[in-house]
C-alpha cells in the first residue's frame, strides 16, 4: 500500500515537472517570436519621444535605422529570464487548479466558469512571482541608442531600489497588472479550452488527429487558430489596464543628458487611468498601441498554446478535449 502511494506521488511529481517544462518552453518560443513587436508596443504605449508620432510599421523601420536590427530585441534577454518561470508557473498552476476544481461541487457543474476562475488564479500566481523582471525588461526596452540610462539588469535593479522607494519600486504598476491579469489569463485559458473542445467535438475528422498516448487532439493549424482567437478576446478586455501598467512602470524614468532623473508621479493606478484618458483620449490613450498588440498577441498566444500542447503530447501528457 505504501509502495503504491509512493508510485502515485512520483507519478504526480513527474507530471508536474513535465507540465512546468512544457509551459516554460512554450512561453520562451512565443515571446521570442514576437519580441520585435513587444518592443514596438512598449515604445508606443509610453509615447517615447522618438516614436510617439509614428505608426507600427514606421516604428519598426525607424528602430532598425536608429539602432540596427538587434534593436528590435532590446530587453529580450531579461524577457527570457522572466518568461520561462512565468509561463511555467502559469500553465502548471492552471492544470493543478483545474484538477482541484473538479472536486468542488459549485465549480464541477460549471466547467466554463471553472476554467475562467482557474485561469485567472494561475495568471495572478505567475505575475506575482515574476513582476520585478517584467518591470526591468520594460525599462531596458524603452531605452534608445545614445540615451542609455541602465547598463543592464543589475544596474536597473540598483537604480530603482536606490532612487524609487526601495524594493517597492520594483512593483510599480502591480495593481493594474493584477486587475488586468485576472480577466486576461482567465479569458485566455477559458477561450482556448472552449474553442479546442468545440473544434474536436464538431469537426473531429477535419481538425483532430489521434495520438496513441493522448487520444483525440487538435492538429497544429487548429491549435494556432484557437490560440490566436483566445488571445484577441482576452487582450481586448484588459488592454487599458495594460497601458496603465506600462505607464506606471516607466513613470520613474526620464532621460536628460544621459543622466538618470526620477520623475515623481504621486498618482495611483486609477488616477493614472483618468490622466491618460484626459490627456490622450481612448484611441490614442487607453488603446494606444492596440493595433500592434493585435498583431503581437494573436501569434503570441497561438504559439504559446500550440507549443504547450505539442510539448505535452511529446512528453506523453493528455491534451484531449474535456469530456
Amino acid at each position: 500500500m505504501v509502495g503504491q502511494a509512493e508510485q502515485v506521488a512520483d507519478s504526480n511529481v513527474m507530471i508536474a515537472a513535465k507540465t512546468f517544462l512544457s509551459g516554460g518552453i512554450a512561453g520562451c518560443c512565443a515571446k521570442t517570436a514576437v519580441a520585435p513587436l513587444d518592443r514596438v508596443k512598449i515604445l508606443l504605449q509610453a509615447h517615447n519621444v522618438h516614436y510617439k508620432h509614428l505608426g507600427v510599421f514606421s516604428t519598426v523601420k525607424h528602430v532598425i535605422h536608429k539602432e540596427g536590427f538587434t534593436g528590435l530585441y532590446k530587453g529580450n534577454g531579461v524577457q527570457m529570464i522572466r518568461i520561462f518561470p512565468y509561463a511555467a508557473i502559469q500553465f502548471l498552476a492552471y492544470e493543478q487548479l483545474k484538477k482541484l476544481a473538479k472536486n468542488l461541487p459549485y465549480l464541477s457543474h460549471s466547467p466554463n466558469t471553472s476554467k475562467l476562475i482557474c485561469g485567472s488564479l494561475a495568471g495572478l500566481s505567475s505575475v506575482m512571482c515574476t513582476y520585478p523582471l517584467d518591470m526591468i525588461r520594460s525599462r531596458l526596452a524603452f531605452q534608445v541608442k545614445g540615451e542609455v540610462v541602465y547598463t543592464g539588469i543589475l544596474h536597473t535593479i540598483q537604480s530603482i531600489v536606490l532612487l524609487e522607494g526601495g524594493a517597492r519600486g520594483l512593483y510599480q504598476g502591480i495593481v493594474p497588472t493584477v486587475l488586468g491579469m485576472a480577466p486576461y489569463a482567465g479569458l485566455s485559458f477559458c477561450s482556448f479550452e472552449m474553442l479546442k473542445n468545440f473544434a474536436l467535438e464538431k469537426f473531429p475528422d477535419t481538425l483532430g488527429t489521434h495520438k496513441a498516448s493522448c487520444g483525440l487532439v487538435l492538429i497544429l493549424p487548429a491549435k494556432l487558430v484557437c490560440g490566436g482567437l483566445a488571445g484577441a478576446i482576452a487582450q481586448t478586455a484588459s488592454y487599458p489596464l495594460d497601458v496603465v501598467r506600462r505607464r506606471m512602470q516607466l513613470s520613474g524614468m526620464a532621460l536628460k543628458s544621459k543622466e538618470l532623473h526620477v520623475v515623481k508621479h504621486p498618482r495611483g493606478w486609477f488616477q493614472m487611468l483618468v490622466s491618460i484618458y484626459h490627456e490622450n483620449g481612448i484611441t490614442h490613450g487607453l488603446f494606444r498601441g492596440m493595433s500592434v498588440n493585435y498583431i503581437r498577441i494573436m501569434p503570441t498566444v497561438a504559439i504559446s498554446f500550440a507549443t504547450y500542447e505539442s510539448c505535452k503530447q511529446a512528453l506523453g501528457l493528455d491534451t484531449s478535449a474535456d469530456r
